[in-house]
């Protein structure tokens, strides 16, 4: 197939295409099945990448990346398709890539959103989620965004109100400035989202709340909380078919010990928890969770901090039913979330609060956004306030950012150098899970047809074979068990022929003091006494939920 244009956007039906027709060029690597249904009734469609001559994915460790939950940041099944299509190309050529899909699984739904990535792509009424109405069914009163002037957008209106909190900037016209507390004699505006007002007595100006309100990074099912606590949680935890695709999916498939999450914007990678200080996490938990993340901004540039610690929307709410808090809290998944793009770092500004920034900043911040937009979009990016005579509110003036296209996404220009980085710290994440391997399978012969058996059962990778201590206190993994198995006629003399082991560490938390040390406790080392028949031959396997499944066989030599 042609390889992704990552000049462009593409919407669902263009994805679903890609996917098929890597599944068609690709048989060996990867696999397409649909999870689950949209509201609209569009697949939501799965692409597992693995080396399926080196066994079946649910055998091997796996990941797990997802993006678009969110419908009008479409930067993130950009994001997920250029992994896709790195991996691909990449296999026979890349040594790192061969061994990922020879020893792993990676599990991606480029757009876990698809009615809300349509709407996003095709109108400019700015959908959060799905496009079920929510959590009204009706047409409430109040102002409610629409294109009234006809040029395919949905800006910001500006009406001149001498009861108005904002004024026109001296050092940019385009630019709005608060009114300070105590100030009077100018002229004033008030400002509002580019629509119109149902019901409008011709005094008051309420705001309709969204019809479609969904919010579908709050339907998981951790501290979930209804409308009246957290907007657009849905009626219930998993509500949205969407979400109970991915639920459903990811409680089936124990393999999974690392996650993330495609969103926009910031530029930030984001750790559990949204509701409770770190320290509430178990330690080594967080240990390896500010790792795993610092190696993203080391990747990226992008700064690594915990949602509850440097993005809260509020300082005194949480977040609640979010994708990374449920996959980690529920089955022990290191989970990230990934803010793609960052228009505002772009400009220059750097230093800053993720969140207190959009609630106050200084002016010159706002002059290099517009310097920004200036010099590499060529002033594309946001529209000059032009009057407008509204059938309501009379002259009012529409204008500002072309938020989705600005703040929201990359401008096509900007979307492939996006992506690149994102890309490698996907496959350097998805790298770090426990894998399982037996080493120094041998028979000794004994004497007649009795041989000691030895098989050391090792997890190579950075992460335990539970993956978390989380995995642990919640039980979401069984214990590695190790199987014997004989030919015909063969018995155990001594040992177990089938038995648990317990876990095995990784190389997560052992970075030493100064003159420390660590036990191999990745390893355990087994010996059985068997009968068989010379000239047979012995198998051990050793299966670990989330480590995947290891195979040796032994020739008995007479």
């Amino acid at each position: 197939m042609p390889a992704i244009d990552f000049t462009r956007y593409y919407r669902p039906h263009e994805v679903e295409a890609a996917l098929k027709a890597w599944a068609e060029e690709y048989p060996h690597l990867c696999s397409l099945r649909s999870i689950g249904t949209s509201y609209e009734g569009r697949s939501i469609w799965l692409l597992t990448l693995t080396n399926q001559a080196t066994g079946a994915d649910d055998e091997k460790p796996a990941f797990w990346l997802d993006a678009n939950i969110h419908a009008t940041e479409v930067t993130g099944c950009m994001g997920a398709l250029h992994v896709i299509q790195t991996v691909l190309t990449g296999y026979g050529h890349d040594p790192n890539l061969t061994a990922l899909l020879d020893e792993r699984a990676l599990y991606i739904v480029p757009c876990l959103n698809p009615d809300g990535m349509e709407q996003a792509l095709t109108s400019p009424v700015y959908v959060r989620s799905g496009t079920r109405r929510y959590p009204f069914t009706d047409d409430r009163d109040g102002l409610y965004p629409a294109d009234i002037d006809g040029d395919g957008l949905i800006l910001q209106m500006r009406v001149v109100d001498p009861d108005g909190g904002w004024k026109v900037s001296e050092r940019d016209p385009r630019l709005m400035r608060r009114r300070a507390p105590d100030e009077r004699g100018g002229t004033y505006y008030r400002v509002y989202t580019e629509g119109l007002i149902r019901n409008f007595d011709g005094y008051e100006v309420k705001i309709a709340p969204p019809a479609q309100g969904l919010d579908f990074n709050r339907n998981f099912p951790y501290i979930w909380a209804p409308e009246g606590v957290q907007r657009g949680a849905g009626p219930y935890p998993t509500s949205e078919p969407e979400i109970r695709a991915a639920v459903e999916f990811l409680t089936s498939h124990l393999n999974v010990s690392g996650a993330i999450s495609y969103h926009t914007y910031s530029g930030a990678i984001l750790r559990p928890y949204s509701d409770k200080p770190d320290d509430q996490m178990p330690i080594d938990d967080l240990w390896t969770y500010k790792e795993l993340g610092n190696r993203g901004q080391e990747i990226t540039g992008y700064k690594h901090v915990s949602v509850y610690h440097g993005f809260r929307y509020h300082p005194r709410e949480v977040m609640r039913g979010a994708f990374d808090d449920w996959a980690y809290e529920q089955l022990g998944i290191f989970a990230f979330t990934v803010e793609l793009w960052d228009m505002i770092g772009e400009a220059g500004i750097k230093d800053r609060d993720f969140i207190e920034w959009f609630r106050d900043h200084p002016e010159e911040d706002d002059l290099k956004l517009l310097r920004w937009n200036d010099e590499q979009l060529g002033g594309a990016g946001f529209v000059n306030w032009r009057p407008f005579n509204h059938p309501q509110l009379g002259p009012v003036e529409i204008g500002g950012w072309i938020e989705r296209r600005t703040f929201g996404n990359p401008p096509e220009q900007f979307l492939l150098r996006t992506l690149e980085p994102n890309t490698r710290f996907v496959l350097a994440f998805a790298q770090t899970g426990p894998r399982l391997e037996l080493r120094h399978v041998q028979a000794e012969a004994l004497g007649g047809d009795l041989y000691r058996l030895q098989a050391v059962v090792v997890n190579s990778g950075y992460l335990p074979t539970y993956g978390s201590r989380k995995a642990l206190e919640v039980k979401a993994v069984q214990p590695i068990e190790v199987e014997v198995l004989l030919p015909e006629g063969g018995e155990i003399v001594s040992g177990e022929r089938r038995q648990e082991i317990g876990q095995l560490e990784g190389r997560a938390n052992k970075r030493a003091l100064w003159g420390g040390s660590f036990p191999t406790d990745h390893l355990r080392r087994l010996t059985w006494t068997v009968r068989a028949p010379a000239g047979s031959s012995v198998s051990v396997v050793a299966r670990s939920q989330r480590a995947g499944t290891a195979r040796a066989t032994v020739q008995l030599d007479g």
